[in-house]
């Protein structure tokens, strides 16, 4: 079995994790690769030479097919290690070594454990679906998928509007900071903190999120994920820009963007005893009493 490690350079770790990592992998007997600027990481500060065949680059190429792809970081760095799975089914696991943490639910202190489920075959897998986006990106975008979101943004101090279209049928034109399309997976993302609903991840809708809407009497809306949302970006006195999960690019007034489910979506891996439920609770902490 392969495990694809993928972690971001600017991650924060202490001493011992990644010693403590690749000793995990070599007492389970796991065949690895790493990506390019967590092998320098792994190099500079644990000693650790990984093998130049072992280390791939902006794409994971092909792999063996029970190979599972484990992202270490925050849920920025998962949704990162997922654009470069290119929409490749490779399961991904999530250690959670940021704050939040929705997408990387396992805790980092629990290495043994986490290896010990993928080379049992115990980790759960969830299918999540992704966005598929089509537009007027200004350069090459090497992919159209997301994991959470495609959200318009302004960017200066005026206000932009965004005309939606859902199924063809006028939704809705936003005059405001912008607007949000999530998946389920997503709404605990960008759309919570714009007002959206929280979601369950295997409900079958995408939700549009208004961005500090003008017209007060605007809210999100939860639409089936067989639409195609269609959004037109006109501005007067402000530039904006289109996000893609973490991915930024600059756009114009009268740029337009398709947004529908895509074909594919990826397998989400979940330690065993971790339901989304009880990260809801945990991260959010419901239930507990602040009263006294």
């Amino acid at each position: 079995m392969r495990i694809i490690l993928f972690s971001r350079r600017q991650m924060s770790r202490t001493p011992e994790v990644i010693p403590q990592l690749f000793d995990a992998l070599k007492r389970f007997g796991f065949d690895y690769r790493v990506n390019i600027e967590f092998a320098e990481c792994v190099r500079q500060s644990a000693g650790i030479e990984i093998p130049p065949e072992w280390i791939y680059d902006r794409h994971v190429g092909e792999q063996p097919l029970d190979s599972v792809m484990v992202c270490y970081g925050g849920d920025g760095t998962l949704l990162e290690g997922v654009h470069r799975l290119g929409g490749r089914q490779i399961p991904v696991m999530g250690i959670n070594a940021g704050h939040l943490g929705f997408l990387t639910s396992a805790p980092s202190e629990g290495l043994d454990r986490i290896f010990g489920e993928i080379a049992s075959g115990k980790l759960r897998l969830e299918h999540r679906s992704l966005l598929h986006v089509e537009g007027d990106f200004g350069r090459g975008e090497e992919s159209h998928l997301a994991l959470n979101e495609f959200a318009v943004q302004r960017l200066g101090a005026g206000m932009i509007s965004v005309e939606t279209h859902v199924d063809d049928q006028l939704a809705a034109t936003y005059h405001g900071d912008g607007v949000i399309v999530s998946t389920p997976t997503g709404s605990t993302a960008y759309s919570l903190s714009a007002g959206g609903p929280v979601v369950a991840p295997t409900c079958a809708c995408m939700v549009i999120s208004p961005l500090a809407p003008h017209n007060l009497t605007m809210r999100p809306i939860v639409i089936p994920d067989s639409s195609v949302i269609d959004l037109r970006i006109r501005t007067r006195h402000s530039e904006s820009f289109v996000m893609l999960d973490n991915r930024t690019y600059p756009t114009t007034s009268g740029s337009t963007f398709r947004i529908r489910r895509a074909e594919q979506g990826i397998l989400l891996a979940i330690a065993h005893n971790i339901s989304f439920y009880d990260t809801l609770r945990d991260k959010m902490m419901w239930g507990v009493d602040i009263r006294s």
